[in-house]
């Protein structure tokens, strides 16, 4: 048989509680089982150190604060592995991530790494925007020197002979696995291949997203080498190089601004402009155009009334003008963009949460005994409170300390059958492609008597931020009828639509609920479905 080498595998942590879970359980369930798995809490002040004490077969480190580097140099100096793989705790590894790497480090003793690909996740694991990858087979050093073709490093299994000879270098606060990368493979030779290993999240805290000081860290590491290069092939690889990250992260920079100043509305720091200057002349003037195109028109916002200010829209002066909350003159409709892009939470709150809330509230004598809801526990508190003996939530990663079950609703036999009284599943439905399982497993999970209580858009506007590219269906009373039919008896579905013409104008223009006629809330017009909400016993 083939010798089976134990794979340490390394989570530093800061803070990162909510994600912990998940990458444990992807290295737990792992097709190679020969693994040891260290958690190294760097003084997180999160709940760390409690998710750690849940978690079995697994061995916790906590040290003061001291950075990401010393982190993995302690989980090296506690670990007994002969291959070493650090995971950050806010990513997660493919099933073959470790068999996969292991069989290459066995095939080709002599290298002191072995690398892989990645895919970019959103928080709730969705794919976002890929980078283009290649295959590198040789000259790794001068490729490492034009920019990090590697990318990720849960991506990469070392040998432990070479971590006796290099560790990372804790005066580094970003890209010290770059910095380690170079320097191990100026001396020694390494692989690469086209597996994909691991899921690097992006998400609000990730380091990276610290444009300017992500650039000035690579710079720093890439600079080091300038010393130890070797011949003209060398040299110029480090040229490219240094103009290669310029460009990477200065066009990373500039989009991120520019998507501030046009489509949020936000001012950026100075500090941030500037760095754009200094990079580039051309991209920090045509921003700088822009804030002050953005200043004047927040100006005139505040000193001019809204009825000039409307006048001037309407003749075509200014652009862009939302009246104030509780402002809006039906006149104001002749536009063609919404008040609110954020279905008008930032108005006062959305007009199809009245009617979720309505329908909830009329149904709360049913949120009781064991009820799962998606996402988190809010509407199983607000109208079960004392009634419900369990509470469960359903979410796609462990994002808050009230998730019980990590999964797909479409796809999800982990979940017990008969186990629940009710299920809470509001507004979901229309991110899940499968919609049709995932109503099956509703029906599978519920007791007999069990309710499950619905809520799904009918007129609605899409999405215009992180949902966007997931929001997949819109619904009517008839075709939900028809699909809760194929798991329920039909005299036990109640429907009920929400809305008229008049709201549902509102709601598409971005009015919030305090700017709405409240004696038209309650007039329901089966012609203008805004929301559907369904009742249906198993």
């Amino acid at each position: 048989m083939l010798h089976q080498p134990l794979v340490s595998v390394i989570i530093p942590c800061y803070n990162h509680a909510r994600f912990l879970i998940e990458a444990v359980e992807s290295v737990k369930q792992q097709t190679y089982s020969h693994t040891e798995i260290i958690i190294v809490d760097d003084g997180s002040t999160d709940n760390t150190p409690a998710i750690c004490e849940q978690l079995s077969g697994v061995r916790y480190i906590f040290q003061p604060n001291q950075g990401l580097s010393a982190a993995r140099n302690t989980g090296l100096a506690n670990s007994q592995g002969e291959y070493l793989v650090f995971l950050d705790a806010d990513d997660y590894l493919y099933p073959e991530a470790l068999s996969t790497n292991v069989a290459y480090l066995q095939q080709n003793p002599s290298w002191a790494f072995v690398s892989g690909w990645h895919r970019k996740v959103d928080e709730w694991r969705y794919p976002v925007e890929q980078d283009t990858l290649s295959v590198i087979s040789n000259n790794h050093y001068i490729h490492l020197l034009q920019g990090n073709y590697i990318g990720m490093h849960a991506a990469v299994m070392y040998t432990r002979w070479i971590l006796t000879k290099f560790q990372f270098d804790t005066s580094l606060k970003a890209c010290e696995d770059y910095d380690l990368y170079l320097r191990i493979t100026r001396q020694h030779t390494v692989g690469d291949h086209n597996h994909n290993m691991a899921a690097y999240r992006i998400h609000g805290t990730n380091m990276s997203s610290k444009i300017p000081f992500m650039l000035n860290a690579a710079l720093l590491v890439h600079q080091r080498q300038k010393a130890h290069l070797q011949g003209t092939d060398e040299e110029k690889a480090w040229h490219n190089g240094r103009a290669i990250w310029k460009h990477y992260y200065t066009d990373k920079l500039k989009q991120a601004l520019y998507r501030q100043v046009s489509k949020e509305k936000i001012i950026p720091a100075w500090t941030d402009r500037s760095a754009l200057l200094q990079e580039s002349i051309t991209a920090g003037v045509r921003l700088e155009s822009k804030v002050a195109r953005l200043r004047i028109r927040q100006v005139l916002r505040k000193i001019l009334p809204s009825a000039i200010l409307r006048r001037l829209y309407r003749l075509g002066y200014i652009h862009g003008y939302i009246p104030p909350v509780g402002k809006i003159q039906w006149a104001d409709l002749e536009r063609t963009s919404p008040f609110s892009n954020d279905f008008g939470f930032d108005r006062g709150g959305p007009v199809d949460r009245y009617y979720i809330e309505k329908f909830l509230s009329e149904n709360k004598t049913l949120v009781h005994g064991r009820v799962l809801e998606i996402g988190d526990n809010a509407y199983t508190r607000q109208f079960g409170a004392q009634s419900v003996t369990q509470s469960d939530v359903l979410h796609i990663t462990w994002a808050n300390d009230t998730v019980t079950f990590v999964g797909d609703l479409s796809n999800a036999p982990h979940i017990p059958s008969d186990a629940f009284d009710c299920i809470i599943l509001t507004q979901t439905l229309h991110f899940l492609y499968d919609f049709r399982a995932a109503l099956g497993t509703c029906y599978r999970i519920l007791k007999k008597g069990g309710t499950l209580l619905i809520t799904v858009p009918g007129i609605s506007h899409i999405d215009k931020g992180e949902w966007r590219d997931f929001w997949l269906w819109a619904f009517t009373d008839k075709s939900m009828q028809k699909l809760l039919a194929e798991h329920f008896n039909e005299n036990d579905i109640h429907i009920q639509t929400y809305g008229n013409v008049y709201i549902a104008t509102a709601f598409l223009y971005g009015m919030g609920l305090p700017e709405v006629r409240p004696d038209f809330l309650d007039i329901h017009d089966p012609s203008y479905q805004v929301i559907i909400a369904v009742r249906a016993t198993k």
